[in-house]
């Protein structure tokens, strides 16, 4: 353990350079509240989508790697902004007409359109409660309504209308003159509606602890900035809150980051020190563009671990987080294989190379072996040819390439067995474009065919790619133009797996009977 601890503490992993930069905030000394306090934001608008969990498994990365090298508790915080009014209806709901009627109310105040939970925002947390489970974050969950009506927040929006101007003339420098003239910190409930208002202040009485203001009808209002009846606008609200809550690090996405000096002043003022902070990249769909949980585009969480295990999507978002990357279902296939690479040279790596492994943060030290005897992009493939429609199928291939491997014994196997069946279903299946080989690519199948058909040798990765290239060698320049003429005209496919491998899974024999049928015409 110590080997490990050492070599953290000089490891360029971003988790644990992030982890020495919380630590070094206690040098000085430990935090008075006892612990340090992690946060991450969820605004429950729409469903929660996969850059949600990426902003809780990243954060969980860094408080894992801190409590290697450091003593002191931590805890982690995952806040739902639930009490944000509903600006506009998601259109990835059930019946949204049904919601306008309730725009600019609190999302807990809006009927789940799923009718399961008692609201909208109910709704929502509890989606996003239910896939941190699934992952098994260690979080304390906090809501917005109840945070406020419970008086939790009294004291800083108490504090904050003792130091409005100072507050507002960090807002205003950011707002355009326009919005100058209305903006207010400050978002009162309607005491009749229970709408969010955006309205000008005509009163802020830091001794009463009340605002005064007139609605949109023009009738004056005076309720007290404590127990609910206000809100505060969402740069203020993330200032507030790391005040109220003494938050330690939060990180957020790069959208936020000019905002980072707002929400830094706004905490200073209310007294307490800002946390550290750290700033990632967006998720782009296919299409380039960003990834939002009202539009629904991109993949959601649920639709990974349609295809992939957990794990998988724990690696995605390790990889390089300060970069924008496109998350996409053609993904998922390689952030699977590059997984269990990377748990197979695990327990050869000494302490210094584990704690750069991605595996190590992904389960926070505690890894296991990887059973997957065959690589995900392979199974695919092997779907394809062999048009499984269930994992037993695949099963039959895959003990025969590997006796020993059962699912029993290889549950990781097994899993990815399933997932591979249903990804084909889904997403190879619909786009196989199989076509017929030119002269030079027919006369290189035929030399193919002759050699497999004469081979005796065991079903040996190495020794059957070696045939695949020395028959390719002498034909085609550059090489790559025989493989891709391989996974076209006899997958179907525009890419591939290293296919001496593929032979040897899928069997000498029935790949000779693969190109029979390929120039027989009986694939394209």
């Amino acid at each position: 353990m110590s080997d490990i601890r050492d070599a953290a503490l000089t490891s360029k992993a971003w988790p644990f350079e992030e982890a020495r930069r919380v630590l070094k905030r206690f040098e000085k000394a430990p935090p008075e509240k006892g612990y340090v306090l992690f946060e991450t934001g969820y605004g429950p608008s729409g469903l929660p989508h996969i850059g949600t969990f990426g902003e809780v498994a990243r954060t969980t990365m860094i408080k894992r790697a801190f409590e290697l090298i450091s003593d002191i508790p931590t805890k982690l915080i995952c806040f739902s902004d639930d009490l944000d009014g509903m600006r506009k209806v998601p259109g990835n709901v059930p019946n949204p007409e049904a919601l306008k009627p309730y725009l600019q109310l609190p999302l807990t105040s809006v009927p789940d359109p799923f009718e399961e939970f008692e609201s909208f925002g109910h709704h929502n947390n509890a989606m996003l409660r239910r896939f941190l489970d699934t992952f098994g974050f260690e979080y304390e969950f906090i809501s917005a309504t109840e945070f406020y009506a419970s008086g939790q927040f009294d004291d800083v929006l108490l504090r904050a209308a003792e130091r409005y101007d100072d507050i507002m003339k960090i807002m205003l420098k950011s707002l355009r003159e326009e919005r100058q003239q209305t903006y207010s910190i400050f978002l009162p409930m309607h005491p009749e509606t229970g709408r969010v208002l955006y309205v000008p202040m005509k009163e802020v009485n830091a001794k009463d602890g009340t605002i005064t203001f007139d609605d949109e009808d023009g009738k004056e209002w005076t309720v007290p900035v404590t127990g609910g009846h206000v809100k505060l606008q969402w740069k203020p609200d993330f200032g507030a809150r790391w005040a109220a809550l003494g938050v330690d690090f939060e990180m957020y996405g790069k959208d936020h980051s000019t905002n980072t000096p707002i929400y830094d002043g706004i905490c200073r003022v209310l007294g307490h020190r800002p946390p550290e902070h750290f700033t990632y990249e967006l998720f782009l769909d296919e299409n380039g563009q960003k990834i939002s949980k009202s539009s629904g585009n991109g993949v959601s969480i649920d639709e990974w671990l349609t295809y992939a295990a957990t794990e998988s999507l724990s690696y995605f978002m390790y990889q390089k987080p300060k970069t924008a990357k496109r998350m996409h279902f053609d993904v998922i296939p390689k952030a699977v294989d590059e997984y269990h690479q990377q748990l197979r040279a695990f327990p050869t790596q000494d302490a210094k190379a584990q704690v750069n492994n991605p595996v190590w943060h992904i389960h926070g030290g505690d890894v296991p072996e990887s059973h997957m005897v065959v690589p995900f992009s392979m199974l695919l493939n092997l779907a394809s040819v062999s048009h499984a429609h269930d994992k037993e199928t695949l099963w039959g291939f895959i003990q025969r390439y590997a006796p020993d491997a059962s699912p029993e014994t290889n549950p990781d196997m097994d899993a990815a067995a399933g997932f591979a069946v249903k990804y084909y279903e889904d997403f190879v299946a619909p786009t196989k474009a199989y076509r017929a080989p030119t002269d030079a690519e027919r006369e290189a199948l035929e030399a193919l065919r002759g050699e497999l058909a004469s081979y005796d040798g065991p079903a040996d990765d190495e020794a059957l790619q070696s045939i695949v290239y020395a028959v390719g060698r002498d034909r085609f320049d550059p090489l790559r133009d025989w493989f891709k003429a391989l996974y076209e005209v006899l997958l179907g496919a525009s890419q591939g797996p290293r296919f001496g491998g593929f032979i040897a899974l899928y069997g000498v024999k029935e790949t000779v009977q693969l190109i029979d049928d390929a120039l027989a015409g009986k694939l394209a």
